[in-house]
C-alpha cells in the first residue's frame, strides 16, 4: 500500500466514508426528516435555515454564499432555497435541487464551488457542458453575470 492510500484508509471507516462524508449523509437525513415535519410556512423555514447556514460560515465562503444567494434569487426567483448536504442549494417546483454552493472550507478544500445537477436545464450542442464551477474569494462583474445567465438557463 503506498503512503496516500494508507492516508486515504485512515480518513475512511468500514464502510467507506470519511467522517466528513458521513457527517454530510447524517446532516442531509435530517434536513430531509425536518422537511417532512414542516407544514405551512415551509419554504421560509427552509430559507431561513439556509440564511443560517450561510451566517455560520467562516469568512471568505460566508461572503460568497450571500452574493451566490443574491444572484441565484435574483435570477430564478421561483427557486426554493433549501439545505442540501448541509449546504446552501434551490429547488425547482418538484424539490429537486436545481443549483447549489459547496463550501470549500467545510469541505477542506481550496476553492468554494458553485454547481448544477441534472434538473438544470443547460445540455449544450456537442454533449458537453460544465456542470460546476471554481468560486474564488472575489467575484467580479463578469462572473456575476455568468452566474446569473447561468441560472436563468437552468430553469429556462
Amino acid at each position: 500500500m503506498t503512503s496516500t492510500s494508507k492516508s486515504r484508509s485512515k480518513d475512511r471507516s468500514e464502510g467507506g466514508l470519511s467522517a466528513a462524508e458521513q457527517a454530510a449523509v447524517k446532516e442531509r437525513a435530517a434536513e430531509v426528516r425536518a422537511e417532512g415535519r414542516r407544514g405551512t410556512g415551509k419554504a421560509a423555514a427552509a430559507e431561513r435555515d439556509l440564511l443560517a447556514k450561510i451566517a455560520a460560515m467562516p469568512q471568505p465562503d460566508r461572503g460568497l454564499a450571500e452574493r451566490v444567494h443574491a444572484l441565484v434569487t435574483a435570477a430564478a426567483p421561483d427557486l426554493a432555497p433549501k439545505l442540501w448536504y448541509g449546504q446552501p442549494a434551490y429547488a425547482g417546483a418538484g424539490g429537486k435541487v436545481v443549483c447549489f454552493f459547496r463550501s470549500g472550507q467545510a469541505d477542506g478544500v481550496r476553492y468554494s464551488t458553485f454547481g448544477f445537477n441534472d434538473e438544470a436545464r443547460l445540455d449544450a450542442d456537442g454533449g458537453f457542458w460544465p456542470t460546476s464551477f471554481a468560486v474564488t474569494a472575489e467575484l467580479d462583474e463578469a462572473a456575476e453575470a455568468d452566474i446569473s445567465a447561468l441560472v436563468r438557463r437552468a430553469v429556462s
